[in-house]
């Protein structure tokens, strides 16, 4: 079964992750033959980017303050008026590291998950295990968009985890839905000619994902547009 990355999406959560492994890491320094190098490449990161972190939230901050000063000293209201106090940018920095932090967490955890000593136990210790994908393919459900664009017919989809989409179409001729075409890739061009200008024909369209050329989930909610040339 997959696993997401065990690295976060957010910023914070990178920095927190950081600051596990440099705490973590150094009593298996030896078992995965790290050296001192990168290990205090590793320290210093996990200084340098959590604090980078904090700079932004404190001139976040910061500026937020300073527009409702701003506002308040222009247009009035109530309490006290005192300039913003800046934040001390300076207190306990740390040495700036080079550009990349996250690039060289990346690496050091593939490496240390491609070593002979790896072990489940010792990433969970380390927190480098990233969490089980679950497919849960029969919950799934596209939905279908259809309009003009320059002048021709565009089924509109997302794809997600599914391999394709099967389409079915209506096209107002007494026949009911029928199969149109299985897609790879969004969007959909129905290159099906046009009735004539004036004839008031409505298309119809639905669709249902496929996974390993097998039909899943449901179908999509019927979707609709007059049809002119």
């Amino acid at each position: 079964m997959s696993k997401t990355s065990c690295i976060p999406h957010n910023d914070a959560g990178k920095g927190k992750l950081l600051e596990r492994v440099a705490k973590t890491l150094p009593k298996y320094q030896i078992l995965f033959e790290i050296s001192n190098e990168d290990m205090g490449t590793l320290q210093g990161d996990a200084l340098s980017f959590p604090f980078a972190n904090d700079l932004q939230n404190l001139a976040q901050s910061f500026a937020h303050n300073c527009t409702a000063f701003r506002n308040q000293l222009r247009d009035g209201g109530s309490g006290d008026v005192n300039w913003p106090v800046a934040p001390n940018f300076s207190a306990n920095q740390p040495p700036v590291s080079a550009p990349g932090v996250i690039q060289r967490l990346s690496t050091l955890i593939a490496r240390i998950k491609a070593h002979k000593n790896y072990t489940t136990a010792i990433g969970q210790d380390l927190q480098i295990i990233g969490t089980e994908i679950i497919l849960d393919p029969s919950s799934w459900k596209p939905v279908v968009t259809v309009q003009y664009e320059a002048g021709q017919l565009i089924v509109g989809w997302k794809k997600g985890q599914a391999s394709a989409i099967e389409i079915w179409a209506d096209r107002g001729d007494g026949n009911g839905f029928v199969f149109f075409t299985i897609n790879t890739e969004p969007d959909t061009l129905d290159n099906t000619p046009l009735p004539a200008a004036g004839s008031g024909v409505t298309w119809q369209y639905k669709a249902i994902y496929r996974l390993h050329d097998k039909r899943v989930g449901q179908w999509s909610d019927v979707v609709s547009i007059k049809a002119v040339s």
